[in-house]
């Protein structure tokens, strides 16, 4: 288990004694209810470094990971029979609920005819024309994580532009794209702390300024060095940020001004809408990316670009030396993407299912801050779309440093596991719950149900 410094008094408002406390209790609570498990994972699972598949598991602030039996829906069964109402969803990957049937018929279908040969299928014919009528742009590719799509889309940005640098937003997530690694510390640009590894200075290559600083990003696009700004539409994997008025305007205009191009990457926002952020809010990005959802659970994702980057890179391949662009994976662009990829997109990804999405979400967010208020605790509640996420601390935010010190992870992982002994899975880094269109309304109530028991032992 993690140690709490008791030195702190109070975090989020509640005393660190009483968030040890219930941290104890809700850890003794899911031991007790987990045999089978902790017989398996308590001391690791064998054969892997560190007792898991991916060191991020450890992460998760259970005593051990869950060992799921399996997820159907919004639903998730442990092999001890306990059963979960999922609102992590894999953290977005299964933002539209575990196996929708038309993707697992398009998955079985696709089995018979292979998995991958380094071909396009006939699905490939369909999902083209699906990427330009949901998401705006004219070209597109498949790459298979949004981490693949991002560093494509940057190189394709810095050949067109000839520029090297990039610019990013203090507290922005783009998977693990080594320069998005940066991080504004004691007010100064550094790599991100914690990085294993890294023995270059990212920010010779990457500036990173304040999210909803307009001021600044005028500033640092003045020198037309930029190649490409890229930026989620909303701060999504700390705390919650959303933007401030105007803001999107301004980063589309200067951008245009500067030469400078604009990547949108979508990965979590797509909670908005069918057709993301970006169409909801109509931004015109040069480039954007969309990973995890998009092909209902199957590792996939796509990057589109322009009519004006598309015709700027046709004219630099033209022209380049053969040789081998260090862009695209063997896997990337196989049929079980194409087939899950198209039954999402056609199937699942639809105006009704959001519109049920969209709808419970409201819900959440209005009981999440009832709660709240009842128990007279400084939190709030933040929303785009599907994806909700209560914060310990005063909002709304602004930028990704006021996030970084809202984020209180000691008290938010004792509510995590005392929401886990009460049937509720949330996400496991930050306070985020998503609703997919298997969620019910009695799911989302015994969510609110859950949380305030919890909300109102710690604020006893």
């Amino acid at each position: 288990m993690h140690t709490i410094d008791h030195s702190k008094t109070s975090v989020g408002g509640i005393s660190a004694a009483r968030i040890a406390d219930l941290r104890e209790t809700e850890a003794e609570a899911f031991r007790k209810a987990r045999p089978k498990s902790a017989a398996k994972a308590d001391n690791g699972l064998p054969g892997f470094f560190g007792g898991v598949p991916m060191h991020w598991m450890n992460d998760w602030p259970t005593p051990f990971p869950i060992l799921v039996d399996s997820a159907r829906g919004a639903i998730i069964t442990d092999i001890d029979g306990n059963r979960l109402d999922d609102f992590c969803l894999g953290d977005t990957g299964s933002m539209f609920g575990h196996s929708p049937p038309p993707v697992a018929r398009g998955i079985r279908r696709q089995a018979g005819h292979g998995l991958t040969y380094m071909l396009p299928s006939e699905d490939a014919v369909a999902i083209g024309p699906l990427l330009q009528q949901r998401f705006g742009l004219p070209f597109w590719q498949i790459a298979t994580t949004a981490t693949d799509a991002n560093r494509f889309a940057l190189r394709v940005a810095r050949t067109i532009t000839g520029r090297e640098k990039i610019l990013v937003f203090n507290g922005c997530h783009h998977g693990s794209v080594d320069e998005t690694m940066v991080r504004l510390v004691g007010g100064r640009p550094a790599n991100r702390p914690g990085l294993a590894g890294e023995f270059r200075d990212l920010t010779r290559t990457t500036d990173v300024i304040e999210f909803n600083d307009v001021p600044a990003l005028e500033a640092v696009l003045r020198n037309k060095d930029i190649a490409c700004v890229i930026t989620e539409p909303v701060l999504t994997n700390s705390c919650m940020v959303l933007p401030e008025p105007g803001f999107h305007d301004a980063l589309r205009r200067l951008t245009r001004a500067t030469g400078t191009l604009l990547l949108i990457d979508e990965t979590h926002t797509i909670s908005t809408g069918p057709g993301g952020y970006t169409r909801k809010h109509g931004l015109q990005p040069d480039l954007f990316v969309l990973g995890k959802p998009i092909a209902g659970g199957v590792p996939a994702s796509v990057w589109g670009m322009s009519e004006d980057v598309a015709s700027r890179y046709t004219h630099y391949i033209s022209a380049k030396e053969p040789g081998y662009s260090g862009m695209g994976t063997t896997l990337s662009a196989n049929p079980l993407q194409f087939a899950a990829m198209r039954a999402t997109l056609e199937e699942v990804m639809t105006e009704e299912n959001y519109d049920h999405m969209d709808h419970l979400a409201r819900r959440l967010d209005a009981g999440l801050t009832a709660v709240i208020d009842r128990c007279r605790l400084p939190w709030h509640v933040a929303r785009v779309g599907a994806r909700v996420e209560f914060i310990c601390a005063p909002g709304p935010l602004r930028n990704g440093g006021e996030a970084e010190t809202a984020h209180a992870p000691e008290l938010e992982a004792a509510i995590h596991v005392a929401l886990v002994n009460r049937g509720v899975l949330i996400a496991p880094f930050h306070n985020m719950m998503l609703i997919s269109p298997a969620t019910s309304a009695t799911q989302v109530n015994r969510l609110i149900t859950a949380f305030g028991a919890v909300a109102a032992r710690l604020a006893a």
